[in-house]
């Protein structure tokens, strides 16, 4: 199968895209209760207020608190 064409190309100065936005979706909060984590069980990233910690295969895991589907039927309700 053919490789499809690409319509980046690698600039003098090692930046690929320019049309991309800079930066990261999750950024640093200042605060240590409003950063965000993923859930180890539906990977939805969530404040560290809606987590808590579960011990799953031996570790403490931050999981969706109470379940990941009370909290995205809290979400779509309200």
């Amino acid at each position: 199968m053919a490789r499809a064409d690409s319509k980046t190309t690698v600039l003098e100065d090692g930046l690929r895209y320019k049309s991309k936005v800079s930066g990261s979706p999750f950024k640093a909060a200042a605060s240590f209760g409003t950063a965000t984590m993923s859930c180890y069980l539906c990977g939805k990233h969530r404040t560290r207020s809606l987590m808590k910690t579960r011990k799953l295969l031996g570790r403490a895991q931050a999981v969706c608190s109470p379940s990941c589907k009370e909290m995205d039927a809290a979400i779509a309700a309200g």
